[in-house]
C-alpha cells in the first residue's frame, strides 16, 4: 500500500508519463473539476490518432457522463470505425479565454484551459448506452433541447456509430492572468494587457415558415454563456500559479 503522502487529493489523479507536464509545469493541474468543468463548457473536440502509418487529427462533437466520453459518427465513416475498433487516441479540448498583449513580442501569449485525454476508444453496442449518449451530445449542444426535439429512431442509432473513452488518464493546463513582462520593459510607453474572447451567439434564425406550438425555447432566445466574463480572462477557478515569464 502507498503511504498517503503518494496518494493523489480527492477528486485529483496521479500524471502518467504521457500526461506528466514538463513544460510551464506550474500551469498545470489534475483537479478533476477543472477538467469537467472545460468538457462541460467546450463543444468541439480534436481526435487524433494513427492508422497504417499515418497520424489524423479530427474535429468531433463530444459529451461527457460522469467518467466516460462520448464520440460519434456515421457508420459509413473509415475513421470513426478505426476509433470504434479500439484505436490509441489522444483527445483535446481548449478554450481560448483571452489574447495577451505584452510589451516585447517575446511575451505575448494566451490565456487558456486545455485538457488533453489519453486512452483506447471502444464500440457502444448497447442500444441503451446509445440512446443516452445521443440524448448527452444533443443537450450538450443546447441543454433542454432533447425535451423538445423528437427522439432518435432505433433505424437512426442504428446508422450512427457511438464510442466511448473512459475519462481516466488526462491532464489540463491553464493560463489566466496578464503579461509577463522583463522590468526594464515596464516603463516603455508600449499598450499591454488582455484581450478577452468568448463564444458569442447571434440572434436565432428559424428553418422554415412559423407553425403554431410553442414560442422560441429559453435556450436558444438566451443561449447559455460559453467563455470568459468580460474582463477576466477566465470562467472557472484556476490553479495557483499560472502564469510565469515567458509567455
Amino acid at each position: 500500500m502507498p503511504e498517503s503522502s503518494d496518494r493523489p487529493p480527492t477528486g485529483t489523479v496521479n500524471p502518467t508519463d504521457r500526461t506528466t507536464l514538463r513544460r510551464k509545469k506550474e500551469r498545470g493541474t489534475y483537479d478533476k473539476a477543472v477538467l469537467d468543468a472545460v468538457l462541460d463548457e467546450g463543444l468541439l473536440c480534436h481526435v487524433g490518432f494513427s492508422v497504417d502509418g499515418s497520424s489524423f487529427v479530427m474535429p468531433m462533437a463530444y459529451a461527457r457522463i460522469g467518467e466516460m466520453l462520448y464520440l460519434h459518427g456515421a457508420t459509413g465513416n473509415r475513421m470513426v470505425r478505426v476509433l470504434a475498433d479500439g484505436a490509441e487516441v489522444c483527445v483535446t479540448v481548449t478554450l481560448l479565454d483571452a489574447l495577451v498583449l505584452a510589451r516585447s513580442a517575446f511575451h505575448h501569449s494566451m490565456n487558456y484551459r486545455c485538457v488533453m485525454l489519453f486512452g483506447v476508444a471502444t464500440r457502444v453496442d448497447d442500444d441503451d448506452e446509445k440512446y443516452r449518449a445521443s440524448i448527452a451530445l444533443l443537450d450538450h449542444i443546447a441543454p433542454g433541447r432533447s425535451a423538445d426535439a423528437r427522439p432518435p429512431s432505433p433505424e437512426e442509432l442504428r446508422a450512427v456509430l457511438m464510442v466511448r473513452l473512459p475519462i481516466t488518464e488526462w491532464s489540463a493546463k491553464v493560463r489566466t492572468g496578464g503579461p509577463i513582462d522583463e522590468p526594464e520593459d515596464m516603463g516603455k510607453p508600449i499598450w499591454a494587457g488582455q484581450i478577452p474572447v468568448s463564444i458569442v451567439t447571434g440572434a436565432a434564425v428559424p428553418d422554415g415558415p412559423p407553425l403554431p406550438g410553442p414560442d422560441e425555447p429559453s435556450y436558444v432566445r438566451a443561449y447559455p454563456a460559453r467563455g470568459a466574463r468580460p474582463g477576466t480572462g477566465a470562467s472557472v477557478p484556476s490553479p495557483p500559479g499560472t502564469t510565469a515569464p515567458g509567455g
